[in-house]
Protein backbone atom coordinates (compact mmCIF):
# COMPACT_ATOMS: atom_id res chain seq x y z
CA UNK A 1 0.00 0.00 0.00
CA UNK A 2 1.95 3.70 -0.98
CA UNK A 3 1.42 6.74 0.92
CA UNK A 4 0.37 8.43 -2.94
CA UNK A 5 -2.44 5.84 -2.53
CA UNK A 6 -3.52 6.46 0.89
CA UNK A 7 -3.62 10.03 -0.36
CA UNK A 8 -5.98 9.43 -3.36
CA UNK A 9 -8.21 7.84 -1.07
CA UNK A 10 -8.77 10.74 1.81
CA UNK A 11 -9.31 12.91 -0.98
CA UNK A 12 -12.16 10.88 -2.05
CA UNK A 13 -13.81 10.64 1.37
CA UNK A 14 -13.28 14.44 1.87
CA UNK A 15 -14.98 15.07 -1.18
CA UNK A 16 -17.20 11.92 -1.14
CA UNK A 17 -17.04 12.07 -4.93
CA UNK A 18 -14.58 10.13 -7.27
CA UNK A 19 -15.08 12.91 -9.70
CA UNK A 20 -14.68 16.04 -7.52
CA UNK A 21 -11.14 13.96 -5.93
CA UNK A 22 -9.53 13.32 -9.04
CA UNK A 23 -10.36 17.53 -10.29
CA UNK A 24 -8.93 18.12 -6.74
CA UNK A 25 -6.06 15.59 -7.39
CA UNK A 26 -4.90 16.70 -10.78
CA UNK A 27 -6.13 13.25 -12.16
CA UNK A 28 -8.21 11.49 -14.58
CA UNK A 29 -11.30 10.00 -13.30
CA UNK A 30 -10.69 6.25 -14.62
CA UNK A 31 -7.16 6.55 -13.12
CA UNK A 32 -7.94 7.32 -9.67
CA UNK A 33 -11.08 4.84 -9.84
CA UNK A 34 -8.40 2.12 -10.70
CA UNK A 35 -5.65 3.05 -8.17
CA UNK A 36 -8.35 3.06 -5.19
CA UNK A 37 -10.01 -0.92 -6.81
CA UNK A 38 -6.18 -1.76 -6.91
CA UNK A 39 -6.40 -0.98 -3.06
CA UNK A 40 -9.71 -2.74 -2.61
CA UNK A 41 -8.27 -5.71 -4.43
CA UNK A 42 -5.18 -5.64 -2.28
CA UNK A 43 -6.84 -5.59 0.90
CA UNK A 44 -9.54 -8.18 0.18
CA UNK A 45 -11.82 -5.74 1.16
CA UNK A 46 -14.59 -2.98 -0.53
CA UNK A 47 -14.03 0.05 1.08
CA UNK A 48 -16.45 2.72 -0.61
CA UNK A 49 -19.89 2.42 -1.53
CA UNK A 50 -20.22 4.22 -5.18
CA UNK A 51 -23.20 6.15 -5.84
CA UNK A 52 -25.46 5.37 -8.38
CA UNK A 53 -26.31 7.52 -11.78
CA UNK A 54 -28.66 9.55 -10.04
CA UNK A 55 -26.55 10.32 -6.83
CA UNK A 56 -22.80 10.59 -7.75
CA UNK A 57 -22.08 10.53 -3.62
CA UNK A 58 -19.66 8.32 -2.81
CA UNK A 59 -19.81 6.32 1.21
CA UNK A 60 -17.16 4.71 3.03
CA UNK A 61 -17.73 1.47 4.65
CA UNK A 62 -16.62 0.22 8.26
CA UNK A 63 -13.33 -1.14 6.88
CA UNK A 64 -12.92 2.30 4.99
CA UNK A 65 -13.63 4.26 7.90
CA UNK A 66 -11.30 2.10 9.47
CA UNK A 67 -8.83 3.20 6.82
CA UNK A 68 -9.35 6.66 6.74
CA UNK A 69 -8.45 6.99 10.99
CA UNK A 70 -5.48 4.92 9.90
CA UNK A 71 -4.47 6.64 6.88
CA UNK A 72 -4.78 10.09 8.36
CA UNK A 73 -2.36 8.48 11.00
CA UNK A 74 -0.06 7.63 9.29
CA UNK A 75 0.13 10.66 6.81
CA UNK A 76 0.24 12.54 9.71
CA UNK A 77 3.28 10.83 11.25
CA UNK A 78 4.78 10.81 7.64
CA UNK A 79 4.91 14.32 7.37
CA UNK A 80 6.18 14.76 11.17
CA UNK A 81 9.37 12.33 10.12
CA UNK A 82 10.05 13.91 6.96
CA UNK A 83 10.49 17.09 9.08
CA UNK A 84 12.68 15.85 11.93
CA UNK A 85 15.10 14.29 8.96
CA UNK A 86 15.32 17.95 6.93
CA UNK A 87 16.38 20.37 9.67
CA UNK A 88 19.54 21.39 9.57
CA UNK A 89 21.84 19.95 12.55
CA UNK A 90 22.78 23.81 12.73
CA UNK A 91 19.36 25.36 12.59
CA UNK A 92 16.26 24.13 14.72
CA UNK A 93 13.12 23.98 12.97
CA UNK A 94 10.52 22.01 13.28
CA UNK A 95 7.72 21.62 16.00
CA UNK A 96 6.81 19.87 18.98
CA UNK A 97 3.39 17.96 19.77
CA UNK A 98 1.95 17.91 23.12
CA UNK A 99 -0.79 15.73 24.11
CA UNK A 100 -2.94 16.67 27.77
CA UNK A 101 -6.29 17.42 29.42
CA UNK A 102 -7.51 20.63 30.38
CA UNK A 103 -5.00 21.82 33.26
CA UNK A 104 -4.05 25.10 34.79
CA UNK A 105 -0.42 23.14 35.01
CA UNK A 106 -0.27 23.61 30.85
CA UNK A 107 1.42 26.92 32.23
CA UNK A 108 4.81 25.32 33.17
CA UNK A 109 4.63 23.70 29.49
CA UNK A 110 3.44 27.30 27.64
CA UNK A 111 6.50 28.75 29.87
CA UNK A 112 8.75 26.38 28.41
CA UNK A 113 7.64 27.31 25.03
CA UNK A 114 7.59 30.93 25.51
CA UNK A 115 11.62 30.69 26.49
CA UNK A 116 12.37 28.46 24.09
CA UNK A 117 10.81 30.55 21.35
CA UNK A 118 13.30 33.75 22.18
CA UNK A 119 16.07 31.10 21.40
CA UNK A 120 14.46 29.29 18.16
CA UNK A 121 11.73 31.09 16.30
CA UNK A 122 11.46 28.01 14.66
CA UNK A 123 9.87 25.79 16.59
CA UNK A 124 6.18 25.21 16.06
CA UNK A 125 3.54 23.60 18.72
CA UNK A 126 0.84 21.78 18.30
CA UNK A 127 -1.41 20.61 21.25
CA UNK A 128 -3.71 17.97 21.36
CA UNK A 129 -6.42 17.84 24.16
CA UNK A 130 -7.97 14.20 25.51
CA UNK A 131 -7.92 12.06 28.28
CA UNK A 132 -5.47 9.99 29.75
CA UNK A 133 -6.77 7.26 27.41
CA UNK A 134 -6.49 9.45 24.33
CA UNK A 135 -3.11 10.93 25.70
CA UNK A 136 -1.26 7.54 25.88
CA UNK A 137 -2.81 6.11 22.63
CA UNK A 138 -1.08 9.22 20.76
CA UNK A 139 2.06 8.47 22.43
CA UNK A 140 2.10 4.72 21.72
CA UNK A 141 1.38 5.81 18.12
CA UNK A 142 4.00 7.89 17.57
CA UNK A 143 1.74 11.11 16.53
CA UNK A 144 2.91 13.66 19.71
CA UNK A 145 6.27 13.72 22.01
CA UNK A 146 5.23 14.55 25.55
CA UNK A 147 1.71 14.03 27.38
CA UNK A 148 0.90 15.15 30.48
CA UNK A 149 -1.23 12.83 32.60
CA UNK A 150 -2.35 13.19 36.27
CA UNK A 151 -1.14 10.03 38.54
CA UNK A 152 1.69 8.22 38.71
CA UNK A 153 2.70 6.61 34.78
CA UNK A 154 3.93 3.90 34.08
CA UNK A 155 7.56 3.45 34.27
CA UNK A 156 7.93 0.47 32.19
CA UNK A 157 6.44 2.35 29.10
CA UNK A 158 7.40 5.75 29.97
CA UNK A 159 9.82 8.39 30.85
CA UNK A 160 8.36 10.96 33.16
CA UNK A 161 9.20 14.16 34.91
CA UNK A 162 7.11 14.84 37.62
CA UNK A 163 5.36 18.80 37.58
CA UNK A 164 5.52 20.44 40.72
CA UNK A 165 2.02 21.46 40.45
CA UNK A 166 -1.32 19.90 41.43
CA UNK A 167 -4.56 20.22 40.60
CA UNK A 168 -7.48 20.39 43.19
CA UNK A 169 -10.93 19.06 42.74
CA UNK A 170 -13.75 20.73 43.66
CA UNK A 171 -17.48 22.09 42.18
CA UNK A 172 -17.83 25.00 39.60
CA UNK A 173 -21.38 26.67 40.47
CA UNK A 174 -23.36 29.77 40.40
CA UNK A 175 -21.97 32.66 42.80
CA UNK A 176 -25.76 32.69 43.90
CA UNK A 177 -26.68 28.73 44.59
CA UNK A 178 -27.27 27.58 48.28
CA UNK A 179 -23.54 25.69 47.77
CA UNK A 180 -21.71 28.46 47.21
CA UNK A 181 -22.10 29.58 51.07
CA UNK A 182 -20.17 27.10 52.09
CA UNK A 183 -16.51 26.72 52.33
CA UNK A 184 -15.86 23.32 50.84
CA UNK A 185 -18.18 20.56 49.73
CA UNK A 186 -18.50 16.95 50.83
CA UNK A 187 -20.48 13.75 49.37
CA UNK A 188 -23.57 14.66 51.12
CA UNK A 189 -23.99 18.13 49.59
CA UNK A 190 -24.12 16.45 45.91
CA UNK A 191 -26.00 13.37 46.55
CA UNK A 192 -29.62 15.28 45.73
CA UNK A 193 -28.11 17.44 42.92
CA UNK A 194 -28.09 17.67 39.09
CA UNK A 195 -23.99 16.74 38.74
CA UNK A 196 -21.90 17.65 35.65
CA UNK A 197 -18.58 15.39 35.41
CA UNK A 198 -16.04 14.48 33.45
CA UNK A 199 -16.74 11.47 30.69
CA UNK A 200 -13.29 10.33 31.73
CA UNK A 201 -14.91 9.78 35.38
CA UNK A 202 -17.76 7.55 33.94
CA UNK A 203 -15.31 5.08 33.69
CA UNK A 204 -15.41 5.02 37.20
CA UNK A 205 -12.48 7.15 39.27
CA UNK A 206 -11.76 8.73 41.65
CA UNK A 207 -14.35 10.78 41.80
CA UNK A 208 -17.32 7.50 42.19
CA UNK A 209 -14.72 6.82 45.59
CA UNK A 210 -15.13 9.84 47.21
CA UNK A 211 -18.68 10.40 46.38
CA UNK A 212 -19.44 6.98 48.44
CA UNK A 213 -22.30 6.48 45.72
CA UNK A 214 -22.15 4.80 42.52
CA UNK A 215 -22.61 7.51 39.10
CA UNK A 216 -25.74 5.25 38.12
CA UNK A 217 -27.39 6.59 41.95
CA UNK A 218 -26.60 9.83 41.05
CA UNK A 219 -28.22 12.49 39.37
CA UNK A 220 -25.98 13.21 36.35
CA UNK A 221 -27.27 15.51 33.97
CA UNK A 222 -24.07 15.60 31.72
CA UNK A 223 -20.76 14.33 30.80
CA UNK A 224 -18.51 16.97 29.45
CA UNK A 225 -14.67 16.27 27.75
CA UNK A 226 -14.13 20.30 27.37
CA UNK A 227 -15.08 22.37 30.58
CA UNK A 228 -15.49 25.31 28.93
CA UNK A 229 -18.61 24.07 27.29
CA UNK A 230 -19.57 22.14 30.83
CA UNK A 231 -19.18 26.10 32.39
CA UNK A 232 -21.93 27.38 30.09
CA UNK A 233 -24.12 25.39 31.24
CA UNK A 234 -23.51 25.63 34.89
CA UNK A 235 -24.25 30.00 34.32
CA UNK A 236 -27.53 28.39 33.30
CA UNK A 237 -28.68 26.82 36.17
CA UNK A 238 -28.28 23.14 34.63
CA UNK A 239 -26.16 21.67 37.30
CA UNK A 240 -23.02 21.62 39.66
CA UNK A 241 -19.76 20.95 37.49
CA UNK A 242 -17.01 18.72 39.51
CA UNK A 243 -13.66 19.43 37.82
CA UNK A 244 -9.99 20.97 38.35
CA UNK A 245 -9.66 24.49 40.12
CA UNK A 246 -8.14 27.64 37.81
CA UNK A 247 -9.20 25.83 34.68
CA UNK A 248 -12.34 28.49 34.26
CA UNK A 249 -11.56 32.21 35.52
CA UNK A 250 -14.03 32.52 38.77
CA UNK A 251 -12.82 36.42 39.28
CA UNK A 252 -14.26 39.67 38.65
CA UNK A 253 -17.66 39.65 37.27
CA UNK A 254 -17.83 35.98 36.53
CA UNK A 255 -20.91 34.52 37.60
CA UNK A 256 -19.14 31.25 38.42
CA UNK A 257 -17.35 30.18 41.74
CA UNK A 258 -15.46 27.27 42.72
CA UNK A 259 -15.53 25.16 46.10
CA UNK A 260 -12.94 22.61 47.00
CA UNK A 261 -14.18 19.29 48.01
CA UNK A 262 -14.06 17.95 51.42
CA UNK A 263 -12.23 15.51 52.05
CA UNK A 264 -9.68 17.38 49.54
CA UNK A 265 -8.59 15.44 46.77
CA UNK A 266 -5.01 16.76 44.63
CA UNK A 267 -3.87 14.65 41.54
CA UNK A 268 0.39 14.80 40.88
CA UNK A 269 1.06 16.10 37.38
CA UNK A 270 3.28 14.57 35.21
CA UNK A 271 4.74 15.30 31.69
CA UNK A 272 5.65 12.16 30.31
CA UNK A 273 7.45 10.10 26.80
CA UNK A 274 7.70 7.29 25.62
CA UNK A 275 10.83 5.01 26.68
CA UNK A 276 13.50 4.68 24.51
CA UNK A 277 12.37 7.80 22.40
CA UNK A 278 14.57 8.97 20.15
CA UNK A 279 13.44 13.06 19.68
CA UNK A 280 13.32 15.38 16.86
CA UNK A 281 15.89 18.53 17.75
CA UNK A 282 12.56 21.04 18.52
CA UNK A 283 11.73 18.10 21.17
CA UNK A 284 14.84 17.62 22.31
CA UNK A 285 15.39 21.39 22.95
CA UNK A 286 11.93 21.33 25.07
CA UNK A 287 12.67 19.05 26.84
CA UNK A 288 16.00 20.35 27.91
CA UNK A 289 14.03 23.76 28.47
CA UNK A 290 11.53 22.01 30.62
CA UNK A 291 14.29 20.13 32.96
CA UNK A 292 16.10 23.92 33.12
CA UNK A 293 12.94 25.43 34.42
CA UNK A 294 12.00 22.88 36.59
CA UNK A 295 15.57 22.93 38.34
CA UNK A 296 15.65 26.67 39.42
CA UNK A 297 11.67 26.30 40.91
Amino acid sequence: MEIRVLQYFLAIAREQSIIRAAESLHLSQPTLSTQIKNMEEELGKQLLIRGTKGSRKVTLTEEGMILRKRAEEILDLVKKTENEITCSDHVVIGDVYIGAGETDGMRLLAKAAGNLKKLYPGIHYHISSGNAVFVKEQLDKGLIDFGIIFGTPDSTKYESLKLPSKDIWGVLMPKDSPLAEKESVSPEDLWDQPLLISQQETEGGRISRWMKRRLSELDITMTYNLLFNASLLVEEGLGYAICFDRIINTSGDSKLCFRPLTPKIEVEMYMIWKKYQVFSKPAEKFLLMMQENLNTI
